[in-house]
């Protein structure tokens, strides 16, 4: 069973610092402070992680990582959806990010525009009013049973 928990900014946070430091190498630090996190659990086991926080008139996204031996299941799409919907609840005007190169076609299927000439990592953006995390919208199949 597929199951998510939100933390609070401030709160405890050591259930997902495990996948955190497997995927990035690192735990916690000064954003989880002022940071929202989220973390998803596979059957009761910590696998997906993600954070969002607030700074100068924009919110931000970070940390969104999955264990190596739980990806390719949607969970990372969780993980960003989860925290697209954190940002549209509190009416976010703008939602950023840094990512990889390797990754930008992952945050451009929800929206996530690239920033010009921001280098690796990569900086992109999405306007909330873009923010649309119905995805049979985005479904391309005419027979979808998800549409009836």
């Amino acid at each position: 069973m597929i199951q998510g928990q939100w933390f609070s900014p401030g709160k405890d946070i050591s259930s997902l610092i495990p996948v955190r430091r497997a995927v990035f190498g690192r735990g916690a630090d000064e954003m989880d402070t002022e940071s929202w996190n989220a973390l998803v659990y596979e059957d009761d086991v910590p696998v997906a992680t993600g954070r969002i926080w607030y700074r100068n008139g924009v919110y931000w996204l970070g940390d969104i990582g999955v264990l190596e031996s739980h990806r390719c299941r949607r969970l990372g799409d969780l993980v960003l959806r989860l925290l697209l919907f954190k940002a549209q609840s509190h009416a976010a005007s703008e939602v950023r990010l840094l990512c990889p190169d390797d990754t930008v076609g992952f945050f451009t299927r929800l929206g996530f525009i690239p920033v010009p000439e921001t280098g690796n990592p990569m900086e992109m953006y999405i306007e909330g009013s873009h923010i649309e995390l119905d995805s049979c919208k985005s479904c391309k199949k005419p027979d979808c049973p998800n549409r009836r």
